[in-house]
């Protein structure tokens, strides 16, 4: 076998398995970005121009997500948050509009504390979508209605809805870093 054949099969191979080696690397990062985003990986997917787009904006919010100063909240945090939850909760029998405005600004509370920035939803939901993607559709949800309700235009049925929702990320918010804390149901 001549030299100039021996360096071409040779050059095939090296290039076949270059390709090969970047192929297995592209799914397997993208199979670790479904895992950590959950459902909004393909949320995401839609709404951006490509696959590849979309995997560059999630690989970002993983990015600044690493500079943020997230942390486990202090017992004495959890169980005061635990207790103005059961307060919102309770709260909803009687004024259910009040009790969903009060759940979105405990929320928001417990993610400041916590160490999410808190300025601008799309913002936030971006910075959540990195550790709570599972519950981040609760939470937009969530916020549809007590947008709607600061209109006037919810029903009642969309409130307690907004108040499941809400639950939801509150409950993963509030256990992360540290022991699990169940809000009351009542």
């Amino acid at each position: 076998m001549s030299t100039g054949t021996l360096l071409a099969i040779i050059i095939s191979v090296v290039v076949v398995v270059a390709l090969a080696t970047m192929a297995a690397t592209t799914l397997v990062r993208r199979r670790r970005l479904r895992e950590r985003f959950g459902p909004e990986y393909d949320r995401t997917v839609e709404g951006a121009d490509s696959r590849l787009a979309a995997e560059r904006e999630l690989r970002a919010r993983e990015r600044r997500h690493e500079s943020l100063e997230i942390k486990p909240l202090p017992p004495a945090s959890r169980d005061r948050y635990t207790r103005e939850w059961s307060s919102v909760q309770e709260e909803f029998v009687d004024r259910p509009v009040d009790a969903v405005h009060d759940a979105d600004r405990l929320v928001t509370s417990l993610m400041h504390e916590r160490g999410y920035p808190t300025e601008g939803f799309e913002q936030q939901m971006k910075d959540l979508s990195v550790q709570h993607g599972a519950t981040l559709e609760h939470y937009r949800a969530a916020h549809e209605v007590e947008t709607l309700s600061t209109r006037s235009q919810a029903t009642t049925e969309q409130l307690r809805g907004a108040m499941v929702h809400y639950r939801a990320l509150f409950e993963e918010l509030l256990s992360d870093g540290g022991g699990r804390a169940q809000p009351s149901r009542s």
